[in-house]
């Protein structure tokens, strides 16, 4: 048997007081005795037949933190479901007391809980909604960018190198007469104009021939990383072995069908189409968005830190992955645990408030999922990725995975009842704002 006193520490924390009863001490304290007498080892004794008097002597402190562990699995749990306590992280052991036979065992725990949150103001809100209307130049330029992703570098014929060539080059550096360490190069491709070599480098290699040598004289930058090079001037003796230039592909039919396109209209007509869609997609995200703010300016309450925590978490690991599919990660921008979770906290804490807000007026308006309605949603992944029904359906019959859907289909619904009882106001784009003192200095000048 056991005592349990329920506090209330604040709207999303509570305190549980167990006091558990002498006999469930004395049992665990028994079974605790009996698993250390299996493989205790006490000079002559056999294995299995040491007396507990003799095992206590020797194990009690083993025994007694075996015991603690027992209790508390045992009871707490248990008096979450009996109190109707619905913990959103694990549950802290903040304080115990001493395991000895004969004696009550008592503990103390504290569990974040969900607010009991009872939404209002959220009907009639104002919102603002950005026209969107297509710029047919988006196509030029998609058009442009792509048939530059198709770039290739060729040999040319030209005798001389231009700003934008591709040249392989030999160089050697040298400082007051001497080379320095890491400081040559053999076949180097460098791309002039792209700014990857020291400053005034690439310039001076405009209009070498092939085979043709020349001194480049330069300075390392103050901030440059070797301090040993740093604002010291230098001589690179450099020899262009080839010159190569862009070959950008012509904009037509061919470029099109290397875009599993039919032809140049039919690409251009799904670039519009894409275009549409994702700058739709952007508007109805911002509009949303203003809808979400709107609501938890009208709705304050404290969130539990293990709910952020666990949004936290599933925030890195989503970012992880689209970093790794970029071949990049967190480390490469300078960034690890601490430093993302300082970054995204704000964002955490706004996505839960925001999930549990949806979630009250879903209550309080009877809102909930239809079985047809996540049939739709499999259908629809299954259309959007290609795969087979049946696998989309395998993949949600777990739990943790059908919840998750059930959560996304409702939220859906809810924002969707709360837009249609919203003012909505058509408004232009927003133009950047231009710093009036920047255009008077540039008149000035």
């Amino acid at each position: 048997m056991m005592e349990v006193t329920v506090e209330e520490l604040s709207s999303i924390k509570k305190k549980l007081v167990f006091v558990i009863d002498v006999d469930a001490v004395t049992v665990e304290l028994e079974n605790a005795y009996k698993k250390i007498a299996k493989t205790a080892d006490i000079k002559g004794f056999r294995k299995g037949k040491i007396p507990q008097n003799v095992l206590e002597q020797h194990y009690a402190p083993r025994a007694q933190h075996d015991a603690s562990g027992s209790l508390i699995n045992n009871s707490l749990y248990k008096a979450l479901l009996d109190n109707k306590i619905e913990a959103v992280s694990q549950p802290e052991v903040v304080k115990t007391g001493e395991v000895e036979a004969g004696k009550t065992f008592s503990y103390e725990v504290e569990v974040d809980v969900r607010p009991e949150i009872v939404a209002k103001d959220y009907t009639g809100l104002t919102l603002e909604k950005e026209i969107y209307t297509f710029d047919a130049a988006v196509i030029e330029t998609q058009l442009e960018q792509m048939a530059n992703s198709k770039m290739q570098l060729e040999v040319t014929s030209r005798k001389k190198a231009r700003d934008g060539d591709t040249v392989v080059i030999d160089f050697e550096g040298f400082i007051d007469g001497s080379a320095f360490e890491n400081g040559s190069g053999t076949d180097f491709e460098l791309s002039l104009g792209s700014n990857s070599f020291i400053p005034g480098f690439e310039a001076q290699l405009v209009g070498m021939k092939r085979e043709q040598e020349k001194d480049v004289e330069v300075d390392f930058p103050e901030g440059y990383g070797s301090k040993d090079l740093a604002g010291k001037p230098a001589v690179f003796k450099v020899l262009v072995k080839e010159i190569k230039e862009k070959i950008i592909p012509k904009i037509d039919d061919e470029l099109a069908k290397e875009f599993e396109a039919e032809n140049l209209e039919d690409l251009k007509a799904k670039i519009k189409e894409n275009t549409i869609a994702q700058e739709q997609q952007r508007v109805d995200g911002q509009l949303q968005e203003s809808l979400m703010n709107a609501l938890l300016e009208n709705n304050t309450f404290d969130v539990p830190e293990g709910m952020v925590e666990n949004q936290l978490h599933h925030l890195k690991d989503s970012f992880t992955q689209k970093l790794k599919a970029q071949g990049m990660s967190l480390e490469m921008l300078g960034m690890n645990e601490e430093t993302f979770a300082t970054t995204y906290r704000d964002m955490a804490v706004q996505q839960v408030k925001g999930e549990l807000l949806l979630d009250t007026i879903a209550a309080q308006e009877e809102i909930a999922v239809e079985e047809t309605e996540v049939e739709q949603k499999m259908q629809s992944f299954a259309d959007d990725s290609d795969i087979p029904l049946d696998q989309v359906q395998k993949y949600f019959e777990n739990n943790q995975a059908l919840a998750g859907l059930k959560g996304q289909i409702l939220q859906e619904k809810v924002t969707s009842f709360l837009l249609e009882g919203a003012v909505v106001t058509e408004v232009e784009p927003k133009q950047p704002e231009v710093d009036a003192s920047d255009d008077s200095e540039e008149k000035e000048s």
